[in-house]
């Protein structure tokens, strides 16, 4: 045994073993999860308007997660001298919801029905997707929660504004989980950031979005606010759920998506927002979507998505622990 006992046991290198998420216990039965987080992949694309391929998001995020997987000890950050992730964090990975070819509302449910069991178990929902339109059975999940804890705060990082109503009686797909979500009653705020160019939501959709109290910002926009101004928008304290689009990332460092749209966020502008929020906000629920690993041969596309999910996990457990300390 050398230091720390870090050479007990096996070496467990990331190419070794069942690629679950960062190496978590796999737990098959969803009446029997027992973890502070647990995560969902939800690989259904048939919401998409152009082209396909999220549907593997969630294998190929589990696959680069394995890169982060640390075992004993966690993570260290050396410049917030904290250790994310350590073995009283317990994380799960409950496999896959069901998907039913070419049947989006049964798709849509299995989904649901997920986020139900991780909630009713009393652990944090973390959904990788798929596309965007998997949001839509992630928000219908929590109506019974919020009705015993109170309304959700939805912060949304994004590209697309996704506030399109109704396209050739398409109302469930990946442009409209915005809409749907406006019209929970337990739904109270939307913030929308990153939002730019030209868009899948017509004017209207902006301008419904704003009459209902959304607050848009594009990458811009946030970057001439600063991290803090941007937090400042968002109340204290609210319950807040965080969907975020690979395409609000710039396509030089997550080309693998469906719809990429050129000047996105880098990687430490949407770390910093999500650490920000995590310490001001109790983050209730998590969302990842549009990994689409094909388009993106060198897999950056995913180990971003795989790298942000774990450190925004970090940190929504170390602010757990410094506010249960105060």
């Amino acid at each position: 045994m050398t230091e720390h006992g870090y050479q007990t046991g096996r070496l467990n290198l990331p190419f070794v073993g069942i690629s679950t998420f960062n190496k978590a216990p796999l737990v098959e039965d969803w009446d029997a999860i027992n973890a502070d987080a647990a995560v969902l992949g939800a690989p259904f694309d048939a919401g998409t308007q152009w082209r396909p391929g999220a549907r593997f998001g969630p294998r190929g995020i589990r696959s680069a997660s394995t890169l982060f997987s640390f075992g004993h000890a966690g993570a260290y950050d050396h410049e917030d001298d904290i250790t994310y992730l350590d073995s009283s964090v317990r994380l799960v990975d409950i496999g896959d919801a069901d998907i039913i070819h070419t049947n989006t509302m049964k798709s849509h449910e299995n989904i649901a029905r997920g986020v139900k069991k991780i909630l009713s178990a009393g652990a944090l929902p973390v959904v990788i997707g798929g596309d965007h339109s998997v949001n839509i059975p992630c928000i219908d999940a929590f109506a019974s929660n919020c009705a015993d804890q109170g309304p959700l705060h939805i912060v949304q990082i994004d590209a697309h504004l996704d506030f399109v109503d109704e396209r050739h009686g398409v109302t469930a797909g990946h442009g409209n989980p915005m809409r749907r979500a406006s019209e929970k009653d337990y739904v109270k705020a939307i913030t929308q950031i990153g939002i730019r160019n030209i868009s899948s939501t017509a004017r209207e959709g902006y301008e419904d979005a704003r009459e209902w109290g959304s607050d848009i910002l594009s990458v811009r926009q946030v970057r001439s606010l600063g991290t803090a101004a941007v937090l400042d928008r968002i109340r204290a304290n609210s319950r807040c759920y965080v969907t975020i689009d690979i395409d609000a990332f710039c396509p030089s460092i997550a080309p693998g998506t469906g719809t990429p749209s050129h000047g996105g966020f880098l990687y430490y502008e949407v770390l910093e927002i999500l650490k920000g929020l995590a310490y001001r906000c109790p983050v209730v629920g998590i969302d990842l979507v549009e990994v689409a690993p094909v388009y993106d041969p060198t897999e950056s596309t995913q180990i971003l998505a795989a790298q942000l999910l774990l450190n925004v996990l970090g940190f929504i457990f170390h602010a757990r622990s410094v506010n249960h300390r105060d």
